[in-house]
C-alpha cells in the first residue's frame, strides 16, 4: 500500500526519547482529525553502529555523540516535555537495548494488529515512566500479558531467528528508504523528521513542507 493522505508512516525506536514524544504528539493530532488516521509503525535501530556480530552492544564505539551533544538532547526534551505536557521520569536510555522490544512488537503488529497499538504504549510507558528495562524478556511478557496477548508467544518470537532476519531486513529497508534518524513521519511521500508538533503534522498532511524538528 501506498502512502495516501489518511495513512502515516511512523518510523521509530523505543530508546530516543523523542519518539516517545513524537508519539504523545501524533496521538494530540490523530484527536483532532475528523476522519480516523492509520498509523503504519517501522522499527529503526539506533544503535545498529554499535552492535556487534552477536548482537550486543559495545558501547565503546565513539559515534560522535559527545557529553555535550547529550546535554543538549536533554534540554530539548524537558523543552518538549512541558510544551506537549508528557511524563516521563528518565530523559535518556543509553544503556538499554530496544532490540527485544522491536522484536516483540514486529511480532504482534504482525499476528495480533488489534492489540498492537496498545502494546506499543506500554513498551514507551515501561521505559520512559517507569524506567523497566525494555530489553529484558521478563518485562516484554509483562507487557503483553497487560495488553492480552499470550505470554508463550512472546517468549518463541524472542527466539525466533527468523523473525530476528525479517526485522534486521526491515531495518535496512528503512535506511533505504532515505530514513538516517528518528522519529520519522511519512505521509504521501512528504517527510517530516524530529518530534513535531501536531500542528506541523496537520502541514504534512496539507502538503505544506516538513523539515526538521526538535533536535
Amino acid at each position: 500500500m501506498s502512502d495516501s493522505a489518511d495513512r502515516l508512516v511512523l518510523y521509530a525506536d523505543y530508546v530516543c526519547p523523542f519518539c516517545y514524544l513524537g508519539t504523545r504528539s501524533l496521538e494530540r493530532y490523530r484527536e483532532s482529525r475528523e476522519e480516523p488516521l492509520e498509523v503504519d509503525w517501522r522499527p529503526f535501530d539506533l544503535r545498529r553502529g554499535k552492535r556487534t556480530p552477536d548482537g550486543s552492544i559495545d558501547h565503546g564505539v565513539d559515534d560522535g555523540k559527545d557529553e555535550e551533544y547529550f546535554e543538549q538532547a536533554k534540554r530539548n526534551v524537558r523543552r518538549l516535555q512541558e510544551e506537549y505536557g508528557v511524563e516521563m521520569t528518565q530523559e535518556l536510555a543509553i544503556e538499554v537495548d530496544s532490540l527485544p522490544a522491536q522484536q516483540a512488537s514486529w511480532y504482534v503488529k504482525r499476528e495480533y494488529p488489534a492489540q498492537w497499538a496498545a502494546f506499543d504504549d506500554a513498551v514507551y510507558e515501561a521505559l520512559w515512566i517507569d524506567e523497566r528495562d525494555i530489553g529484558d524478556p521478563d518485562v516484554l511478557v509483562d507487557i503483553a500479558e497487560g495488553v492480552d496477548v499470550p505470554s508463550d508467544d512472546i517468549r518463541d518470537a524472542l527466539a525466533d531467528d527468523e523473525l530476528r532476519t525479517e526485522l534486521e531486513e526491515e531495518f535496512d529497508a528503512s535506511r533505504r528508504r532515505g530514513i538516517s534518524g528518528v522519529p520519522a513521519f511519512v505521509a504521501d511521500g512528504r517527510l517530516a523528521r524530529g518530534a513535531v508538533p501536531p500542528a506541523r503534522l496537520e502541514k504534512l498532511f496539507a502538503g505544506a513542507g516538513a523539515g526538521d524538528a526538535s533536535r
